[in-house]
């Protein structure tokens, strides 16, 4: 007992100097972001050694920060700025929560900077989202304050020097830095490949993210200060030389149809076609890949680089490369102008959507979508929320498609419309429920490799279903699908192990055959068109020239490094991000011509001495490639397409994008058009499809209302005046 009495007033005399304060107050916030990280934030904390990293985050910035007021000397006014710094931070803290209700996201630099047009666009009033467990956030303050008034806590008139404060202000930076090599063990270079602010701020805290996010903020304002004209003539000069005119047959045959992407996670091509223990892994996509209506490409690659998935996504969309050193989307996506597919599809009245079943920060494709002119983005806000309907990063791909539907039918056609498969993704997990018992994998010595096929079975069985709804619902015949694999699903150290399954030697393998394994389906399906296998070489950066171009669509004058792979002037290679080239007769790996390895493509000989015609094709290429990648990044790091608009093309406003009320839109948009509207729900004269939808998922047995009906959260949600405004101009958009 008087021990205790002893430390109790050990303690209270610690905390009546002023480094017991600053303690206290260190403290205090610590034990309050702890409580935000677990009941406000969903930091996907999933083992005890980031539940560690957490709990360290905040200490470091807290006492760096707190300690700014330990260096001024007049006792009274170092107290009030110690307060004033601990009010900030946690202003700050509760900022995000607040945020973080409303959007699923943390604030950015450029969110805070224009904190007017957020508060606009926030969609419940800042009352709403409060909750009584918010008076937490403060009340230490308050109490600190009210024992400061009353003398219980009394100012320490102690002069400290430089000393002390330089003191603890090292030990808030030890800390901090101990923290960022902690977070580095558990995910390397994560501020180098940000792909999700919740991961930087899960491993470094609050702080460390806002500051990170302001020097990314101010490093990308000063490259984009640099920009000069003279850079974006040579780049359009670059592009108009190697612009492809459209071929004559396939110009305009999908005219004014609904666009549906396909987006097949770590989908690799040698799965078409391929059979495991006598069965098709992919049956259904075999018999799309071989149909009389399909384009298909068998020599296609992916192209992605550290951006992975982002990558794909933004070649696709822009016809740009991907940046040399992370992801472009995370990196430069908030701030940099897009000439991308939803905008200049919107020219020709289209409205745009994404169906992606995990968070909307992940590849920061909440801020990325809006740049880009997407009008809804369905993230997992938008589907079931069951712990048993996610797996890995997001919502099972059959619940992705059975649950989209209720909100594909709501779109004014035409639409362009995304579908983000997740289920094929690494480690390729699958519940047992999810497994067809008719098919069994391989038993290799790999586990990934035997999860794979089963994955991609499985996505297989949901591609197949969601054909058999659009076919039933009568989308079918007005809408071009396209299917694409984003990456490999497989890497080169488990290729070995895979190539006796793909009739291939593990013995003979090297780097020709992994560069085969880079190639991803491609498909372009329509129950008009005439369709073939194609051969020819090509690659996710010659997506949306193609497909503008079988929409009608001219694409001279827009900046795309890319060709129509249907046009007869193609040109016949593509480049990778890491500078690998591969031709209509050659590899050429790294990018470093004749003095690299070069293969012969056709029957994989690597090439050891050249004659002189091969020196000048591959010297031509190497330069071809190198010049196409430098000025992609010329072009992306110095966000230069915001000096230049093509005619005809109106840039994206971001600002009128609020992808809290998706819903609340569409039907607003519906009711307003009244019988001119367009969506397939008006034309089944006003009565849902939902009812359509088949499937076998096991998660979906008895709760037919998840396909059907609209999530009451989801509902909650309420336009504003902006949101209103934003409706209007997509009727006028779609009206001209």
């Amino acid at each position: 007992m008087l021990k205790e009495k002893n430390m109790k007033k050990k303690i209270s005399n610690f905390i009546q100097t002023r480094t017991g304060f600053l303690v206290l107050l260190v403290f205090w916030f610590w034990i309050k972001y702890i409580f935000a990280a677990y009941f406000d934030f969903n930091l996907g904390l999933s083992d005890p050694y980031q539940h560690v990293i957490m709990w360290l985050s905040p200490i470091g910035t807290a006492v760096i920060l707190i300690s700014i007021g330990f260096y001024i000397p007049k006792p009274i006014i170092s107290y009030i700025a110690m307060l004033i710094m601990d009010f900030a931070n946690t202003a700050l803290l509760f900022a995000n929560i607040i945020y973080y209700r409303q959007f699923t996201d943390f604030l950015t630099i450029k969110t805070m900077t224009n904190a007017g047009k957020v508060s606009q666009g926030l969609g419940k009033s800042t009352v709403a989202l409060l909750h009584p467990t918010d008076i937490l956030i403060w009340i230490d303050l308050i109490i600190i304050i009210i024992l400061l008034v009353i003398h219980r806590i009394r100012i320490d008139q102690k002069s400290y020097g430089l000393s002390t404060p330089i003191a603890i202000t090292s030990v808030g930076a030890l800390i901090t830095t101990l923290n960022i090599f902690l977070a580095e063990t558990s995910r390397p270079r994560l501020l180098r490949n940000t792909f999700d602010r919740s991961y930087v701020v899960k491993y470094l805290g609050i702080d460390t993210f806002t500051a990170y996010d302001g020097f990314k903020s101010a490093q990308n304002v000063q490259v984009t200060k640099n920009a000069n004209a003279s850079d974006l003539n040579e780049i359009l000069n670059f592009t108009n030389k190697i612009h492809s005119a459209p071929s004559s047959a396939y110009f305009g045959v999908e005219k004014n149809k609904n666009v549906i992407v396909i987006h097949l996670e770590s989908f690799q091509q040698f799965l078409i076609n391929l059979k495991v223990n006598g069965k098709e892994v992919t049956p259904f996509l075999n018999s799309l890949y071989r149909n009389k209506h399909t384009l298909s490409f068998d020599n296609f690659y992916h192209q992605v680089g550290l951006g992975r998935t982002s990558d794909a996504e933004n070649m696709l969309e822009t016809s740009t490369y991907g940046i040399s050193d992370g992801s472009l989307f995370t990196s430069l996506g908030s701030e940099n102008t897009f000439q991308a597919a939803p905008q200049i599809l919107r020219q020709d009245g289209y409205t745009s959507a994404v169906f992606h079943g995990n968070v909307g920060t992940f590849w920061n494709r909440n801020d990325v979508y809006k740049n880009m002119g997407y009008n809804y983005f369905f993230d997992k806000n938008y589907f079931s929320t069951q712990n048993k309907d996610n797996i890995g990063y997001g919502l099972k791909d059959k619940l992705l498609f059975a649950e989209s539907i209720k909100y594909l039918e709501q779109m004014q056609q035409p639409f362009y419309a995304k579908f983000i498969t997740v289920t094929n993704h690494i480690p390729f997990d699958l519940d047992k429920d999810d497994r067809d018992p008719n098919f069994k994998t391989t038993k290799t010595s790999d586990q990934t490799i035997n999860n794979y096929f089963e994955t991609a079975h499985y996505l297989d069985e949901a591609v197949h279903e969601f054909f058999n709804y659009l076919k039933a619902s009568g989308l079918y015949k007005n809408s071009m699908i396209v299917i694409y694999g984003d990456h490999y699903g497989l890497s080169n150290s488990e290729n070995e192990t895979l190539a006796p399954i793909i009739n291939e030697s593990a013995d003979t393998w090297n780097t020709y055959n992994n560069m085969q394994m880079q190639k991803v389906p491609f498909m372009i399906h329509a129950d008009n068109l005439k369709g073939k296998i194609s051969h020819e070489i090509a690659g996710e950066i010659d997506v949306l020239p193609t497909l503008l171009h079988l929409l009608g669509i001219s694409n001279k004058g827009y900046v795309q490094f890319g060709s129509d792979m249907l046009s007869p002037h193609r040109q016949d290679w593509i480049v990778f991000r890491n500078g690998t080239i591969v031709s209509s007769k050659y590899i050429i790996v790294g990018g470093k011509g004749i003095k690299g390895t070069v293969y012969n493509r056709i029957n994989g000989r690597q090439i050891i001495n050249f004659s002189p015609q091969e020196k000048k094709e591959i010297t031509a290429l190497a330069k071809k490639a190198k010049d196409s990648l430098h000025y992609s990044d010329l072009l992306n790091n110095h966000n230069l397409l915001r000096f230049y608009t093509p005619t005809g093309f109106v840039p994206v406003d971001p600002t009128q994008f609020n992808y809290s009320t998706n819903y609340q839109k569409m039907i607003s948009i519906r009711q307003d058009l009244a019988d001119s509207s367009t969506s397939l729900y008006s034309e089944n004269h006003n009565r849902s499809t939902t009812k359509l939808y088949k499937t076998d998922a096991s998660e979906l047995h008895n709760r037919e209302k998840d396909i059907t009906k609209v999530p009451e959260e989801v509902l909650k949600n309420q336009l504003t005046e902006q949101n209103k405004s934003s409706t209007e101009k997509s009727d006028k958009t779609k009206e001209n």
